[in-house]
């Protein structure tokens, strides 16, 4: 898959803007951009100006000025793509856009496809591809977690780990390789107890990746958290307050929330999803029992419960015992799901009040969503379900699905090898495993890759990046 085509796309966002960047890569790149620019102040050529410099001027055609932009110029190799890039620096509307665009591509270029730039970058060997799909996790990061995460991996942290690690296994490979070809002289050039060792080593690494998923995928996707309960307990009011904005509509009518309403915030540095959801009760409206059975559907969804009671209730003793029944029928129900019980309207409450009924429920979590009340000290409780120590550590986190399974396949392979040294099996038999954990460890950083497989990575991307 080698392009010698001139590409060009927006690079921003599309639509009106107080400026927006307009990129070209490929061998024509210089030239094409040459084609249609009048500098102000160097009459000079493009072609004939130092790489990454920034150029004033005018984007002409023929007798026709369209805009007053700069122009960067970056030459190959040393660009994003490893190829000659030009970015125009121009204003944002609409119309100026499309008519440089649609200059560029009449002097020679075509459109880039999704995500070509950093395909460019990948097959030029300026990324490798777990960086290249950190460029992805960059722009879509919307917390401090992910973003750290994302440029870690863009940086090389996961992948030189990785090479590294094929590396040293491909020496050993050779070695064994080698050994066949002496199988009638029964000789070992590849030191067993070194080998051993080197497997082992790759196997604690492999499972330290593998578990570090578990974090990643949720300081990647976010942590989603149902707010259930009994109708008219503040479940509205306290996803306001969570929000800090008047998210869901709150009222003294039992039963408002009909349907799920969902929104995400960034507690710490890690997003989580809110899910308040229609309450809990026995019914005969048909529209409220629709929501009820949604109900149960988001807390199936979420890894988090908080189950949500009104602090007035438990003034009466029949009433804390059946909650009491309650909460032990959503443990039971979702025994592997952090449950935080929190009692809401605590303003309302004398502190011997408070006192007794946190002798009989010592678990539970008092606010007042309405005054704020609690409100911090409930996003740092459920801040402390998210294990965060390996982001604080720097230690390499693996947020991606496919980096996932593959690390998986390749500690299969791993296995294999480790008991086959185990058992003294044949070298012949040895390098077959070692083969396919080579092969599992090259897919993720991309020594081993197809077409199909690069086109469903790039795919994923943004044009213009």
């Amino acid at each position: 898959m080698i392009h010698h085509d001139t590409i060009v796309a927006l690079a921003t966002p599309s639509g009106a803007g107080a400026i927006a960047v307009i990129r070209l890569s490929g061998k024509d790149a210089v030239a094409i951009a040459d084609a249609c620019f009048k500098s102000v102040k160097n009459l000079k050529k493009l072609s004939l100006q130092k790489t990454h410099t920034i150029h004033l001027g005018h984007i002409i055609d023929g007798n026709k000025t369209i805009d007053e932009v700069l122009v960067s110029v970056f030459k190959n190799p040393n660009s994003y793509t490893g190829e000659d890039v030009v970015e125009v620096s121009c204003h944002g509307s609409n119309y100026i856009q499309q008519e440089i665009i649609q200059l560029f591509l009449r002097k020679g270029c075509r459109m880039a496809t999704a995500g070509e730039f950093t395909l460019r970058a990948f097959l030029n060997g300026k990324l490798d591809l777990s960086q290249a799909e950190a460029v992805a996790d960059l722009i879509s990061s919307d917390n401090e977690a992910s973003h750290q995460i994302a440029m870690q991996q863009m940086r090389g942290g996961f992948s030189s780990e990785i090479a590294k690690l094929r590396e040293e296994l491909l020496n050993f490979a050779s070695l064994i390789e080698l050994e066949l070809d002496f199988a009638e002289e029964d000789v070992e050039f590849a030191d067993r107890t070194q080998f051993k060792e080197l497997v082992e080593r790759i196997s604690f690494v492999l499972k330290r990746l593998i578990d570090s998923f578990a974090v990643g995928n949720v300081i990647k996707n976010g942590i989603p958290v149902a707010i259930v309960g009994e109708p008219n307990v503040g479940k509205s009011t306290l996803l306001n307050a969570l929000l800090n904005e008047e998210r869901a509509i709150v009222s003294h009518i039992a039963g408002t929330t009909r349907d799920t309403i969902e929104d995400e915030i960034s507690i710490g540095g890690i997003g989580f999803r809110f899910i308040d959801t229609a309450g809990i009760r026995e019914t005969k409206d048909v529209v409220e029992s629709i929501g009820i059975k949604k109900t149960f559907e988001k807390i199936d969804q979420a890894q988090v419960v908080v189950f949500l009671a009104d602090s007035l209730n438990f003034k009466v003793d029949v009433f804390i015992n059946s909650f009491k029944i309650e909460i032990e029928k959503i443990k039971n129900k979702y025994p592997l799901k952090p449950l935080l019980i929190v009692a809401n309207k605590v303003d309302k409450l004398n502190e011997n009040q408070i006192k007794s009924i946190k002798s009989e429920i010592p678990q539970i979590h008092f606010l007042s969503a309405k005054k704020g009340i609690g409100v911090d000290e409930l996003k740092d409780k459920l801040l402390s379900f998210v294990n965060t120590g390996a982001l604080r550590n720097n230690d390499t986190i693996v947020t991606n699905s496919r980096h996932y399974d593959s690390l998986l396949k390749a500690l299969d392979e791993i296995e294999k090898v480790k008991h086959g040294l185990q058992s003294g099996l044949s070298g012949d038999l040895l390098a077959i495993d070692i083969r396919q954990a080579l092969y599992h460890f090259g897919e993720i950083t991309g020594e081993i890759t197809n077409d199909d497989l690069l086109g469903n990575i790039f795919a994923n991307f943004c044009i213009g990046k």
